[in-house]
């Protein structure tokens, strides 16, 4: 069982950066930093810092919604294994319900996320994707392992929700 904590505050701050509007891309990214709590065979992924993309490292590339250049990996990147974290890279497709990646999204999540495991090779690393209501992601426990879904989604907060990937 994989779950994926993060508080009401950090959701809505995120959700609010990825919502605004870039000059050439379609959809903006960022990064989250987590910690990580293993408990026999339930792991807890606990979110607590947003990472955005900045403006300049962008690639105009108008057959994807967001294409970040290198500069952009190497910052987050850098930050994961300056602050020993768990990276995760996280966008949104907007609209209601648990939204599900791309082919796009899970073709280049399966080439970029396994190279997180270089700076951070004792963490796990994933991908998120948010609609406005819910989110869905997937975790690499190892680099050389398949990755898998999360499980549960927590809001943490003054109105706690939890939502169930599957």
């Amino acid at each position: 069982m994989i779950r994926f904590k993060i508080t009401s505050q950090l959701f809505s701050d995120i959700r609010g950066d990825l919502h605004r509007r870039h000059s050439f891309a379609h959809e903006r990214v960022g990064f989250v930093g987590a910690e990580l709590s293993l408990h026999g065979c339930c792991c807890t992924v606990l979110a607590h810092t947003y990472i955005p993309v900045a403006d300049e490292d962008y690639i105009d590339d108008p057959s994807v919604g967001a294409m970040m250049s290198a500069d952009a990996m190497y910052k987050g990147m850098n930050w994961a294994f300056e602050q020993n974290v768990a990276l995760f890279h996280i966008h949104t497709h907007g609209g209601s319900g648990v939204p599900g990646f791309s082919n796009v999204d899970v073709r280049e999540s399966d080439k970029f996320v396994p190279d997180f495991f270089k700076v951070r090779p004792e963490r796990p690393h994933g991908a998120i994707v948010l609609s406005n209501t819910h989110a869905f992601g997937r975790i690499w426990l190892d680099r050389k392992a398949p990755s898998q879904p999360i499980d549960e989604f927590h809001l943490v907060g003054p109105h706690c929700r939890k939502w169930r990937t599957q």
